[in-house]
């Protein structure tokens, strides 16, 4: 049996278009392929006003977080009315739309009133996993309406992580279990799932998010644990690119990488993939595709096991923070120090990329991966500027966000 899996990113399917064009790839691929898989994000900007949601549920403004909701529901229904579906069809959708925005609301009062810090890191992933389960109810029914088998899966009851709140590490032994009892039956029946991604949770059931981007991450544990043929992944742009085309709008689409070659962009800041999604598909050489839903048409940039070529393949950035001081004896205790600090605050890994020392100065420069989200370098920053001068005898590192090319 040949497996396709289709991830779709919420840029691409954020407005009716884009969902037009997801329902016709998903019709053409239909009768090329013995099963069909599809792993959604939610819709592009939702999960930025999820997290500012659950922000204005910390500080007990409900005010803010209400207005949110009401917002979300608005994009949502608006896309519903723009969709063709049926009366009855319409009605039920909006019946499962609501429901997923009550259990929303009911999350934020309850973070508001939250006072151990384990229990709203929970609640946190629970509001902010939200917009996934809207993308994939509103996707699934769309499919069901033009007479395909189609069935919304929340990832939750298929992929379990570790409790580590906003970027758990799945566990790949009890996820292969879940994934055999609860979504391989559906494909054998030619039913077509519709996966949330970036959501999770623990072998108890609390939910978990795999850290920002990681619908990707998903749909790359799911094709290994199925032993998908390839993997497709849709964006707004015609594959990965050599730049970043909002910053040089000369970037051309790189045709080929190598697993490896990829995965150094991921992690060094190129936003079109998920650092961590590259190792379950080398791991069981699972070809992946980067291609444009508005011209599907078009060849993409694969990425497979080749052995990398020599030359310059891309350019990327990322955040970074730079501490420096007066020639230090203690690079690897800092580095120590500032890795723990990171998990502490964000539950991430952080890599020492560079570290310099000159007659007078010492650097050390780390990476802040970009799938821990984009407040990990204000939570670190805050987590160490209490703390630095203990690491040397007194001797002041100062701390500077920078931008690593």
């Amino acid at each position: 049996m040949k497996t396709l899996l289709m991830k779709f990113g919420g840029s691409s399917i954020g407005i009716t278009p884009g969902i037009t064009q997801l329902l016709s790839i998903v019709l053409h691929e239909s009768s090329r392929w013995d099963q069909l898989i599809l792993v959604v994000s939610a819709l592009d900007g939702i999960t930025d006003q999820l997290i500012e949601a659950s922000q204005f549920a910390l500080m007990s403004n409900s005010r803010g977080y209400r207005r949110i909701v009401a917002t979300v529901r608005t994009r949502h229904m608006s896309l519903i009315s723009d969709l063709p579906f049926g009366v009855n069809e319409r009605s039920a959708l909006q019946t499962d739309i609501d429901r997923i925005l009550f259990d929303l609301h009911d999350a934020c009062q309850q973070l508001s009133e939250a006072t151990e810090r384990r229990n709203t890191n929970q609640i946190i992933d629970r509001i902010t996993g939200s917009g996934e389960r809207l993308t994939a109810r509103i996707i699934a029914a769309l499919l069901r309406q033009n007479h395909m088998r189609a069935v919304a899966l929340d990832a939750t009851d298929l992929i379990v992580t570790d409790d580590i709140s906003g970027s758990a590490t799945p566990l790949l032994p009890l996820t292969q279990v879940r994934i055999d009892e609860r979504l391989k039956p559906l494909l054998n029946r030619s039913i077509i799932p519709v996966i949330t991604g970036f959501i999770a949770a623990t072998p108890t059931g609390t939910p978990t998010t795999l850290g920002r981007g990681g619908s990707d991450y998903t749909a790359s544990i799911i094709a290994a644990c199925v032993d998908a043929a390839e993997v497709w992944m849709y964006a707004d742009v015609d594959g990965v690119m050599s730049a970043d085309p909002k910053e040089m709008p000369e970037a051309q689409v790189i045709p080929f990488l190598s697993y490896e070659e990829v995965a150094e962009m991921a992690f060094y800041g190129a936003r079109i993939l998920h650092a961590r999604m590259v190792a379950p598909l080398r791991d069981r050489h699972i070809p992946l595709r980067v291609k444009n839903i508005f011209r599907p048409a078009l060849h993409g940039t694969v990425i497979d096991d080749r052995i990398p070529q020599p030359g310059l393949k891309g350019v990327t950035v990322i955040e970074g923070l730079a501490l420096t001081a007066p020639r230090s004896g203690s690079l690897m205790a800092l580095g120590s120090f500032v890795e723990e600090a990171f998990s502490r605050e964000t539950g991430g890994r952080l890599e020492v990329m560079i570290t310099a020392q000159s007659a007078t100065r010492s650097l050390v420069c780390f990476v802040v991966p970009t799938y821990i989200g984009p407040d990990a370098q204000h939570l670190l920053q805050a987590a160490l500027a209490p703390s630095l001068a203990q690491i040397d005898d007194g001797i002041v590192w100062s701390m500077e966000a920078v931008g690593i090319v």
